[in-house]
């Protein structure tokens, strides 16, 4: 399993989102972090960023998956990605 780090501003978007949508949330990144061919079809990579997009119902987790998973935003569906 790789490791995970969020930033503060990944934890605080956590927040702000209700408990059980959070934690439906972080329970797909460690999924995902665990194994990535389990996300397949929730996952795709971006045109123009070195990131990744993980969908998780109408809330969008961008990542960059290197040694470590980096969490970069979290956020609903179309706002994600400005």
């Amino acid at each position: 399993m790789k490791q995970i780090a969020y930033p503060k501003t990944a934890i605080k978007a956590l927040r702000q989102t209700p408990a059980p949508t959070s934690r439906r949330i972080r329970d797909k990144i460690e999924d995902y972090a665990a194994d990535p061919a389990s996300q397949a079809n929730n996952v795709k990579t971006l045109i123009g960023r070195d990131a990744i997009r993980l969908r998780v119902g109408d809330w969008r987790v961008i990542m960059e998956d290197g040694v470590v998973l980096d969490v970069l935003d979290i956020g609903p569906g179309g706002h994600v990605y400005d």
